[in-house]
């Protein structure tokens, strides 16, 4: 078999629908396999500027079947909104390169309403939530009231669900005085977007089966990142499912993922949009200059992103937990010009030196970065496409990066170009051996 498996190794936004959109050149299958529309990737084709939410990158590629996997939480409206907008700048999506699994679970209009209820409720214990329902329908899925899009066949019994699920809600609902679209409403609603979708809907993990016995190339596609896991990330500051490479397993039916190489993105700095710790967040000139140049502004909330140096005890532990094989950097070129880069290889947390992040958010909170210094460059990385070109400068960041993670870096990405990528090593080949 052949699998790939992309995750972010910090708190999302390292630049993975690029790679993913790359590596689909390579792949015949593009998986999503967990999050939702809270999740943002921004491509750049030649001039075109593409931005996704939902869909796998892999649906700009011809020839390529793009995949939504049973992990995904999906709201109709959003997925037939962004198809639509697609279409209409010419990308192909019919069933013949896009399907959905039949037991993903479904965003319903009251989720969002109820995730955006709570994070007011929290006021400056927010948890930097997009308000976008992803929470609220996990929640139901876990305990068994949500809706899938298996039961859209049948209306009687969607009907059924549809108002036991706003039943449990109800008291919040009405307890925050909170106006909500009709059981009857929503239930029409969805039986008419149930037209569109249905086509699409199959046993994703029977597909995905015939497709890895034909020894076809599956990449799966991450959303947000590995500290931002529901089990393993700085929680409670976290999204709400499990980001880590081995949801890719649980999130599309496909078992024999973990046969597969997982690359771990990460920006040759550091970033994290809304709340939560951030030991090596720069709130100086230096911070405001990575987020200019980074052009660091949250896909699908266009919220401002905090901005740091490269934190290496984390990487190094989301390659542990994660078991991430290798690791690709993004954003090199922000970097250029600098007179010095700082690492982070430690913390400092009450007098006690740490080479690990703790779990306890009081120990993150007051977590202070040690760093290791080292020279910048003034040339430009922009566009390189081959590793000897860099400066060598760069070069010693990159191998000071794989020494501190203790993985080796397979691809760099040097520009938001499409084709700006340097390959070490390909990781379809890795996934072989």
């Amino acid at each position: 078999m052949s699998s790939v498996i992309v995750m972010g190794a910090q708190w999302g936004d390292e630049g993975k629908g690029k790679v993913v959109d790359w590596l689909s050149d390579r792949a015949d299958y593009v998986v999503r396999f967990q999050g939702g529309h809270n999740a943002g990737h921004t491509l750049m084709i030649g001039n075109e500027e593409y931005k996704l939410s939902l869909l796998p990158s892999g649906i700009l590629r011809k020839n390529k079947m793009a995949v939504i996997g049973n992990g995904v939480v999906i709201d109709p409206t959003a997925l037939l909104n962004e198809m639509a907008g697609l279409q209409k700048r010419g990308v192909a999506i019919t069933p013949d390169n896009f399907m959905i699994a039949e037991n993903a679970v479904l965003i319903l209009p009251i989720h969002s309403l109820i995730d955006k209820a709570r994070e007011q409720l929290r006021g400056v214990g927010k948890i930097g939530t997009t308000g976008r329902g992803i929470g609220p329908a996990y929640e139901d899925k876990i305990a068994r009231r949500a809706v899938r899009l298996c039961d859209l066949t049948d209306g009687a019994e969607l009907k059924k669900q549809v108002s036991a699920l706003v039943a449990h809600h109800d008291i919040f609902l009405k307890t925050m005085n909170i106006d909500y679209p009709s059981v009857d409403a929503m239930t029409d609603e969805l039986l008419k977007q149930a037209k569109i979708i249905l086509p699409f809907v199959k046993p994703v993990w029977r597909e995905l089966d015939k497709a890895d016995e034909a020894q076809k190339k599956i990449l799966f596609e991450g959303a947000q990142g590995l500290w931002l896991d529901i089990d393993h990330g700085t929680y409670p500051f976290v999204t709400s499912s499990a980001t880590a490479a081995g949801n890719a397993i649980l999130g599309s039916g496909l078992g024999a993922a973990f046969n597969g190489y997982c690359l771990g993105i990460v920006k040759a700095y550091a970033t994290r949009v809304g709340s939560g710790p951030f030991p090596t967040e720069l709130l100086d000139a230096t911070g405001e200059l990575l987020g200019q140049k980074g052009r660091e502004f949250g896909t699908v909330t266009g919220r401002k992103r905090r901005c740091g140096w490269f934190d290496a005890v984390m990487v190094r532990q989301s390659c542990k937990i994660a078991g991430i094989h290798g690791l690709v950097l993004t954003k090199m070129d922000v970097l250029d010009g600098m007179e010095k880069l700082m690492i982070g290889i430690g913390y400092d947390i009450d007098g006690k030196q740490y080479d690990y992040l703790p779990a306890s958010p009081a120990l993150q909170c007051r977590a202070k970065p040690i760093y290791e210094e080292m020279a910048g460059w003034q040339e430009s990385t922009r566009g390189t496409r081959k590793f000897r070109d860099l400066p060598a400068n760069a070069v010693k960041y990159v191998k000071r990066l794989e020494e501190l993670t203790t993985r080796p870096i397979t691809l760099l990405s040097t520009s938001p170009e499409r084709d700006d990528m340097i390959m070490v090593e390909d990781p379809f080949v890795m996934a072989n051996r």
